[in-house]
C-alpha cells in the first residue's frame, strides 16, 4: 500500500498586495524537483478580493 505525506503551502502577500506569482511559481517548482505534487488549492479572501492561497501538496513516502 502507498503512503503518504502532506506539505500545506499558504501564499499570500497581504490584503492590499495580491499574490505574487512569480514567487509561488518558483517556490512550486522547487517543491516539484522534491517530489511534491499539488492535489488541492484554496483561494484566501478579505473584502471579497483573492489575498493568498493555500496550496496542499503530496509526496510518496519511500520505504
Amino acid at each position: 500500500m502507498k503512503k503518504y505525506e502532506y506539505y500545506l503551502l499558504r501564499s499570500d502577500s497581504g490584503v492590499f498586495k495580491g499574490i505574487d506569482y512569480e514567487k509561488l511559481n518558483n517556490q512550486l517548482n522547487h517543491l516539484g524537483i522534491q517530489g511534491w505534487e499539488v492535489v488541492s488549492t484554496v483561494s484566501l479572501t478579505a473584502a471579497g478580493s483573492v489575498t493568498g492561497l493555500l496550496i496542499t501538496l503530496k509526496r510518496e513516502l519511500l520505504g
